[in-house]
């Protein structure tokens, strides 16, 4: 019961069965099916902080003082010590929801108690750093840049929430999606699945070249400053249109990727190829959103941006989620390593709202109620019971015996 992912997965784990059910509540009471409670903060604010910052860093948090350790050479925290931490975050979350329905102050309070539950996670990361002899430190040292950003991030969003800014609010945002969720998410998949993927299938190589590494960060770079830029004054247009061009030819290299570290043999296993199916969508988001803003600037009606930020946060970032916690969740608990039965319908589940919501996106405004909420239904249908599963793991022991 020492493990640090076990008291951070069931803190990440909490925060995203309950903000999904509360975004279900939402897309319910917009169209008239459930009533709708007072409002002081935009709900749709509320949700892309929570999916943002709420329970993926507590993810990271389980995953990174798990795996960190060995890739630094250094002995890992146990739970206790990542506990005020995780316990900071887990209180910010229900207050940040009480606040964008009672009160902007205490949504404030609930960032700036979330940032201070980042900073402590962070600073025990650069601890482990900083004792470590390790040769190759290159991805910690990229992760401890993204929770730097991701405090910064909350911060932002504390000032802009607190001056009733949404725009100023919506920058940061951006910069806590890009400049951190999406720095550790590409620094962790270059670290992890060629290694996954060449012990799981010998025939696979090991493939990893630091210039891989470099455009992941340099297109994650490139989103993270764009808005910064334009509202700095650098032409909107010009921009978009560079910025298009620039990540529709990182999107098609994500793809190739994608089939060069093993995309095909993958699908024999599971649990792995919930990890390379899930590192596609980084590639058509990408795609899907450098052709929109190409569209854009030869004249095109504008593209909403929605597609593309949805097939990167829910078809990346969720795919992924469910297919690393999974891994964890069993092979750091005493289970067989594989996704089962219920893992694999959450999956599956999941890639059909991805779906949902990109359609929803691009359907006639009509159809976007109906089709939102049906996505958030598919979504909670998916996470609801892959999440009280492993709630009820972390309160176990191990069932071969084993400390953890």
């Amino acid at each position: 019961m020492r493990a640090p992912h076990r008291l951070a997965f069931a803190g990440a784990t909490t925060v995203l069965v309950l903000g999904s059910l509360w975004w279900l509540w939402v897309q319910c009471a917009r169209l008239g099916w459930l009533p709708a409670g007072p409002l002081a903060v935009s709900p749709s604010l509320g949700h892309g902080v929570l999916m943002v910052h709420g329970f993926m860093p507590l993810f990271f948090t389980g995953f990174l003082f798990t795996a960190g350790p060995k890739w630094l050479g250094v002995d890992g925290p146990e739970a206790r010590a990542v506990l005020p931490a995780v316990a900071l975050q887990a209180l910010a979350w229900p207050l940040w929801l009480s606040g964008v329905h009672l009160s902007a102050r205490l949504a404030v309070l609930a960032l700036l108690l979330a940032a201070a539950g980042q900073a402590l996670a962070g600073a025990r990361f650069l601890g482990l750093l900083r004792a470590s002899d390790a040769d190759d430190t290159v991805h910690a040292r990229l992760v401890g840049l993204g929770w730097a950003v991701g405090a910064l991030s909350l911060l932002g969003l504390a000032w802009g929430v607190g001056r009733d800014d949404p725009e100023s609010a919506r920058r940061w945002l951006h910069t806590g999606l890009w400049g951190f969720v999406a720095l550790v998410y590409v620094t962790v998949v270059h670290r992890m699945v060629p290694f996954f993927t060449s012990s799981a299938l010998p025939l696979v190589r090991l493939w990893r070249p630091m210039w891989v590494l470099y455009v992941l960060v340099a297109t994650v770079a490139l989103k993270t400053l764009g808005p910064w830029l334009t509202w700095a004054g650098l032409d909107a247009s010009g921009w978009g249109a560079f910025e298009g061009f620039a990540l529709l030819v990182a999107g098609f290299v994500l793809l190739w990727l994608a089939f060069v570290w093993g995309l095909a043999q993958s699908l024999a296993i599971r649990l792995l190829a919930m990890l390379h199916l899930g590192f596609v969508w980084l590639g058509l988001g990408l795609s899907i959103d450098g052709l929109g803003q190409i569209w854009a600037w030869i004249g095109g009606a504008p593209v909403t941006p929605l597609a593309a930020l949805h097939a990167t946060t829910m078809g990346f970032l969720g795919s992924l989620m469910l297919a690393m916690v999974t891994r964890v969740a069993c092979g750091h608990g005493g289970r067989a390593l594989v996704a089962d039965r219920l893992s694999w319908s959450a999956f599956l589940l999941l890639q059909l709202a991805t779906l949902l919501r990109i359609a929803a996106a691009l359907a006639p405004p009509a159809w976007v109620g109906g089709l939102t909420a049906a996505t958030a239904g598919l979504w909670l249908l998916a996470i609801g019971p892959w999440g009280l599963r492993l709630l009820r793991w972390y309160g176990q022991p191990r069932p071969d015996g084993r400390p953890g």
